[in-house]
């Protein structure tokens, strides 16, 4: 083969834990999706009661797992587990049991968030404020931790928000525990860097997941160049291809993903 040849299947052998994959119209299912069509076993983790108690509500945790399993190239293998981020212990008990479950980790993706209960500044408690950053900001460091505890060389990609490009009106809580993600990255990289770890982010930008109404979707649809959302699938492919080979010289950057967003 030649060394400009791409591999079809670029994570074979290759394990990955993708968090907050509950939903098959989320990015997290896209992104699990993903990672198993480019050959590696996948641990899908999800926590339902929080969709549950959302406007959106809950999907079919087995017809998600089956839906990663579909696209699975054999001798891949897809594990799942529900746990609560919320829980300090959890991070650490959810890369155990991926490693567990499918024998090494060399992906991880913090893909979930608290999402909803928010509002602007006339409204945020210290009960909200701690609600979104226990999930969104300390899990995934917590996470990151436990990754890292496991060696390297690997891949560590969060999921932030456009809480830097713009502003993002009746959601102090949620910008303020993702925008933590976006500044904790580059130090990260830098940490990790001598195990062979990158760390990246991603922001996926306005994605259409099923949760905006009507109105909402209609306004927000035009100001995109191509008069669309975007679709799971279109950060899930620049989220799959960071944890290839070809993505081994990127560390310590977010990247946008958002096909020309309009603020």
């Amino acid at each position: 083969m030649s060394e400009l040849s791409r591999d079809p299947l670029p994570l074979r052998g290759r394990v990955a834990l993708v968090t907050g994959a509950s939903r098959r119209k989320g990015i997290g299912y896209a992104t699990c999706r993903r990672l198993a069509a480019y050959g590696a076993s996948v641990f899908v983790h999800h926590f339902s009661p929080h969709d549950a108690a959302q406007p959106w509500g809950a999907d079919e945790v087995p017809a998600v797992v089956d839906g990663v399993r579909a696209v699975a190239v054999a001798p891949a293998e897809v594990a799942n587990m529900s746990a609560d981020l919320a829980d300090p212990e959890a991070p650490a008990a959810l890369v155990s049991a991926a490693v567990s479950a499918l024998g090494r980790l060399d992906i991880l993706v913090c893909n979930h968030a608290r999402s909803g209960s928010d509002g602007p500044l006339s409204a945020v408690t210290a009960q909200l404020l701690d609600a979104h950053w226990t999930v969104n900001a300390r899990a995934s460091i917590l996470l990151a931790r436990a990754f890292a505890a496991l060696g390297g060389p690997g891949r560590l990609i969060f999921l932030t928000s456009g809480q830097n490009e713009g502003p993002m009106p009746g959601e102090v809580a949620y910008a303020a525990s993702k925008g933590a993600l976006w500044s904790i990255t580059a130090t990260l990289a830098e940490e990790l860097a001598d195990q062979g770890i990158t760390v990246n982010a991603v922001n996926p930008g306005p994605v259409d997941t099923g949760y905006a109404p009507p109105d909402v979707h209609a306004e927000v649809a035009a100001r995109f160049p191509a008069g669309r959302w975007g679709d799971p699938d279109d950060p899930a492919r620049l989220i799959a291809w960071l944890a290839t080979d070809e993505a081994r010289w990127i560390t310590g950057q977010v990247i946008n993903t958002e096909g020309g967003f309009r603020r």
